[in-house]
């Protein structure tokens, strides 16, 4: 059995922002510390960017766009490096794995088997995009000859969530490379460590200076002077929608750049009483809203059930959500590690709280004494218009309602300002297609929760935000569509 803490003990921390090729202090001095949550030590003391600094990245990357040192080089070129980047991805696995363990709290039974590899697979995938992506010929008349083709937009910024450190990252900058666009990147400020060791790998990888560089700090300091940026052409983010709107501000105040979001969700698991395996149904239940400790953006935070079946499901949620083993995040053995801080730790226990006054507890949830960023899990029946039934908690609580006809459980299901991401479960192939149809959410998963690959589109509807990570689909968020049209008459 790998000894991760030994790995862990081994693990060299890199504090400086990355910008044209190097790593930097921040221009004022200042920093932030990094802190383990599971914990509560220091790891590291953090360049906490600031306008200059991003200033300084934006004009590295403009002057790499500008010169074509990347955009401009031969598509198999461009394809090679990136191939070279999965590779180093995979090499540094472990060191990757325990980065994001540490920095987050997420377990290291995940960021080993599926945020470390994952990411390198998706690398892989866009750079084997680059050499099979075609331009068009529009229909014309005689003598005239209409060419459509595909444009980097310019110098890219990729504002990236704590629950997924590097594969998020990974999400927003391999297709805007394989684009051939140039990017800052700022990760949360709770977790930059893996983004940081990532940038060194890309210059290993033969990236040129300057497109890729990584802008640690505060979202309101960092995060505000790249969204304000009259010199970024796009910005991709993903996180909570009220910070996603301030990007859409940012936007209209500066250079009316593209803004890509993808943000929140309350996403619904529909469960009818023909779904026969409710031992099945309870495993992705369990599996859809406590999976990083329900830091997910698409987590399966509400379930709503036919009330036949309420009783026995709710029974078997419980019955597995209370063997849930919280603790050490570098032990396998833990199926639950701390939120990404106490902070956070606190807003979801204020909402478990709540969920006392406004529901009935089928498992109580709560602290862990001693150790302010762990939740236990919790689950209420709560009615339609509760706050947890509503709000975004990010956290391991879930929000139970019964319905008891098709139509009703659609309308509560539909009753939200986001829209995500859904489950349903039934044995009927009629009604499973005939209600996957009616919800509004941008993935629907069928007998299962959370369906993803890299083949497919991620992204919502309404205050989920809009334009889609993942598939061929992402390109169109980093290209522009060129027409030359030449008359040869």
């Amino acid at each position: 059995m790998t000894d991760w803490h030994a790995i862990a003990g081994t693990v060299e921390f890199r504090s400086d922002a990355f910008i044209d090729g190097k790593p930097v202090p921040a221009a004022d001095g200042r920093r932030l510390p990094t802190v383990d949550p599971a914990t509560g030590a220091v790891l590291a003391e953090i360049a906490a960017c600031g306008d200059e600094d991003v200033d300084r990245a934006v004009a590295s990357a403009r002057r790499a766009f500008e010169d074509h040192r990347w955009a401009g080089t031969a598509p198999g070129r461009r394809k090679s490096v990136l191939l070279r980047l999965a590779e180093l991805i995979r090499a540094n696995a472990a060191e990757l794995a325990v980065l994001d363990s540490l920095d987050a709290g997420k377990l290291i039974g995940d960021t080993s088997t599926i945020d470390v590899p994952g990411s390198a697979a998706i690398l892989q995938w866009y750079a084997e995009t680059i050499d099979k992506t075609y331009g068009e010929i529009a229909p014309t008349a005689r003598g005239d000859l209409a060419l459509v083709s595909r444009e980097p937009l310019g110098v890219v910024a990729a504002v990236v969530p704590w629950n997924y450190p590097l594969e998020m990252a990974i999400w927003k900058i391999a297709p805007a490379l394989a684009a051939g666009n140039s990017v800052v990147l700022k990760p949360a400020e709770e977790s930059p460590l893996s983004v940081l060791r990532l940038a060194e790998l890309a210059v290993e990888a033969g990236l040129p200076d300057g497109v890729l560089n990584v802008v640690p700090g505060e979202g309101p300091i960092a995060g505000r002077a790249l969204g304000r940026h009259p010199d970024v052409d796009a910005v991709t983010f993903t996180g909570s929608t009220p910070v996603g709107k301030l990007f859409l501000q940012y936007a209209g105040q500066s250079n009316m750049k593209q803004v890509w979001l993808e943000c929140g969700g309350k996403s619904a698991n529909v469960v009818f009483a023909d779904a026969a395996d409710l031992d099945a149904v309870a495993d992705g239940v369990c599996f859809g809203i406590f999976t990083n400790a329900g830091q997910v953006c698409s987590a399966n935070s509400r379930l709503l059930v036919e009330r036949a079946v309420l009783p026995d499901l709710l029974a078997l949620v419980a019955e597995k959500a209370g063997r849930i083993r919280l603790g050490d995040p570098l032990d396998p053995r833990t199926t639950m590690g701390p939120l990404v801080s106490a902070a956070q730790a606190a807003r979801v226990l204020s909402y478990i709280e709540l969920g006392h006054v406004e529901g009935r507890a089928i498992l109580a949830g709560g602290p862990v004494e001693g150790r302010p960023a762990f939740v236990r899990p919790a689950i209420f029946e709560v009615g339609p218009d509760s706050r947890l039934s509503r709000e975004e908690i990010f956290g391991p609580v879930l929000a139970v309602q019964a319905f008891d006809t098709e139509d009703e459980a659609v309308a509560l299901a539909n009753d939200s300002i986001y829209g995500l991401a859904a489950s349903v479960w039934s044995d009927s192939l009629r009604r499973a297609h005939r209600v996957a149809g009616r919800l509004r959410a941008g993935t629907v998963s069928v007998n299962t929760v959370d369906a993803l690959d890299v083949t497919v589109p991620f992204g919502g509807f309404g205050q989920s935000g809009f334009g889609r990570d993942l598939s061929a689909h992402a390109l169109d968020k980093f290209t522009a569509l060129k027409t030359t049209w030449v008359n040869y008459r």
